[in-house]
C-alpha cells in the first residue's frame, strides 16, 4: 500500500513538473531559449547596441534600442551616430521581418502585414538623418540611398546570428522604396522583399504618367468636384490667406524655408487633388463641397482637412527635411500639369529645394533612380510590389523585365496609398500570401500543395496590427 502511495505521489509530482516545464517553455517563446540567456541579454551583447526602453506586450518582447552606426560606411572607423530601432521579438525560431517606413520609427509595438502573415519577429529601423537618428554635426552628403541600405545591412549582420531563420524586408511608400534599394545594393541579405506603393521616378523631368493618371482616376464627377474646389481656393486667395495668417499667428507658424506665406499657401492648395487620391477613396468624394456655393470656411476646411495648412510652415517642414533633401538629390519629385489653374497659379509645383533650408547644399544625381530601375527589371528575385489602383504614386511603378525571377507586381482595385495584400483580388491575394510564406520558410504543407489555402499564420490583433498612417507631406511618398 505504501509502495502504491509512493508511486502515485511520484506520478503526481512528475505530471506537475511536466506541466510547469510546459508553462516555462511557453513563456520562453517570447523570452528566448528556456535554457539559454534572456533575449534582452543576447541583443544587448551585440557590440554597439544599447537599450532605450522595454515595453510589455502579450506574447512578445518589445524593445526600443539604439545602434552605433558609421556616418560614412566607406569609413567605418570614422565618425559615428546613434540610430534608433525597435524589435518586436516573437521567437528566435521564427522568421524575421525587417521593416522600414523611410521616416521615423514608431516606438509603440506594431506588426506589418508580412509579419502577421509569417507570424514572426519584426525589426524596425529609423531612417538615417530623421531625428533623433541624425549625426551631429550633420554631413548631408552622407544621406544617400546607399548609405541607408548599408545601415540596414550592418544591422542585419549584427542580428542574424540571434535570428538565424529567414528574413524578409518590407515597407510602404518611402519604406517600400527603401526595401527595394536595400535589395539592389545587398541582394544576398534578404530571402524576399514586399514593397508596398513604392514610387519609381526613373527620369525626374518626365512626369507625363501623372498627367494621364489624373485625367482618368475615379469618375469625371469626382475629378471635376475636386478641381473646382482647388481652383476656388486660388480665386479666393486674399480672404483665405487672411485666415492662414491668423492661423499662423495663433499657432506660431513661420515661413522662412519656403520663403513666405503666399508660397506656402499655394503649395498646400496645389497638393489638394493629389492628397485626396493618396489618402481618400472614391466614396469620400461626396464630402467635397460644391465650390460655387461653398463659403470661405468650407473651402478652407476642405483644403486643410485634406492637404493641411501646417505642411509647408517651418514647423511642418522640419521633420521632413531629410526626405526633401533626398527628393532633391536622388529620389526625384513629381510635377503635373493643371490646366484648370491656368492664370491662378503663381509658382506651380515647387521643387524640393524650396523646402530645405538654404544652408544645406543640394545637387541632383540623375543616375541614381535609373540604376535601381535597371537593376529591378533585370535582377529582381523574390520581390513583390503592391500598388493601389487610385494612388497617384502608382502612376510610376516598378516594372519587371525578362531577368526577374519569382517576382510580381500586383494592384489592389480602388485602393489608395494604403494598399495591402489583403486588398488584392482573391487569386492574387492567395498567390502573394503563399509567396510570402514560402520565402519566409514557414508555408504549411497545404500551401505547398496549392496557393488557394494560404492564410496569415498569426491571429489578428487590433492594436498590434493597427496601421499608423504616416501623413507624409503631400506629393511626397
Amino acid at each position: 500500500m505504501r509502495k502504491a502511495l509512493r508511486w502515485l505521489l511520484s506520478l503526481v509530482v512528475l505530471i506537475g513538473t511536466m506541466g510547469a516545464a510546459g508553462a516555462t517553455a511557453g513563456a520562453a517563446t517570447a523570452a528566448g531559449s528556456a535554457d539559454g540567456p534572456d533575449i534582452k541579454d543576447r541583443i544587448l551583447a551585440v557590440p554597439g547596441m544599447s537599450l532605450i526602453e522595454e515595453k510589455p506586450y502579450p506574447g512578445y518582447r518589445f524593445f526600443v534600442l539604439n545602434y552605433t552606426q558609421p556616418v560614412d560606411h566607406r569609413k567605418p572607423k570614422g565618425a559615428k551616430f546613434q540610430q534608433r530601432l525597435t524589435l518586436l521579438h516573437k521567437d528566435t525560431t521564427r522568421p524575421t521581418v525587417f521593416f522600414t517606413s523611410g521616416y521615423n520609427v514608431n516606438t509603440s509595438p506594431r506588426r506589418s502585414e508580412p509579419t502577421t502573415i509569417v507570424d514572426g519577429n519584426q525589426l524596425s529601423l529609423e531612417y538615417r538623418f530623421f531625428n533623433p537618428s541624425r549625426p551631429d554635426p550633420a554631413d548631408w552628403s552622407k544621406l544617400t540611398i546607399w548609405q541607408a541600405a548599408s545601415d540596414q545591412h550592418r544591422v542585419f549582420k549584427a542580428l542574424k546570428a540571434i535570428y538565424p531563420k529567414k528574413w524578409l524586408a518590407t515597407g510602404g511608400s518611402k519604406g517600400g522604396m527603401t526595401a527595394t534599394y536595400y535589395e539592389r545594393f545587398y541582394p544576398r541579405d534578404m530571402d524576399g522583399i514586399v514593397a508596398y506603393v513604392a514610387p519609381n521616378d526613373v527620369v525626374n523631368k518626365e512626369d507625363s504618367a501623372y498627367d494621364r493618371f489624373f485625367a482618368k482616376v475615379g469618375t469625371k464627377e469626382c475629378r471635376d468636384r475636386l478641381n473646382a474646389v482647388q481652383r476656388e481656393a486660388l480665386v479666393r486667395r486674399a480672404p483665405l490667406e487672411a485666415k492662414y495668417q491668423a492661423a499662423a499667428a495663433e499657432n506660431g507658424w513661420t515661413f522662412n524655408t519656403v520663403g513666405n506665406l503666399d508660397k506656402a499657401y499655394e503649395a498646400v492648395v496645389l497638393d489638394y487633388v493629389w492628397a485626396f487620391w493618396q489618402y481618400s477613396l472614391l466614396a469620400d468624394c461626396s464630402a467635397i463641397p460644391a465650390a460655387a456655393t461653398a463659403t470661405d470656411q468650407e473651402i478652407w476646411d476642405s483644403i486643410d482637412g485634406i492637404s493641411g495648412f501646417s505642411a509647408y510652415t517651418d514647423q511642418g517642414l522640419e521633420t521632413y527635411t531629410p526626405y526633401y533633401y533626398q527628393a532633391g538629390v536622388q529620389l526625384g519629385s513629381p510635377d503635373i500639369k493643371q490646366p484648370h489653374l491656368k492664370g491662378l497659379s503663381r509658382y506651380g509645383y515647387q521643387p524640393p529645394r524650396n523646402f530645405v533650408p538654404r544652408s544645406i547644399p543640394m545637387k541632383f544625381e540623375k543616375h541614381a533612380m535609373r540604376d535601381v530601375d535597371h537593376w529591378v527589371r533585370n535582377n529582381a528575385h523574390r520581390m513583390l510590389f503592391v500598388y493601389g489602383q487610385n494612388d497617384p504614386w502608382g502612376a510610376e511603378p516598378f516594372h519587371l523585365g525578362y531577368g526577374a525571377r519569382d517576382s510580381y507586381v500586383m494592384t489592389a482595385p480602388g485602393a489608395n496609398h494604403g494598399a495591402r495584400v489583403s486588398m488584392l483580388p482573391a487569386d492574387q491575394q492567395a498567390l502573394a500570401t503563399a509567396k510570402i510564406l514560402k520565402w519566409a520558410g514557414v508555408a504549411p504543407a497545404a500551401v505547398l500543395s496549392g496557393d488557394a489555402k494560404a492564410r496569415p499564420l498569426a491571429k489578428p490583433d487590433a492594436k498590434l496590427d493597427k496601421r499608423d498612417v504616416e501623413r507624409e507631406p503631400q506629393l511626397r511618398p
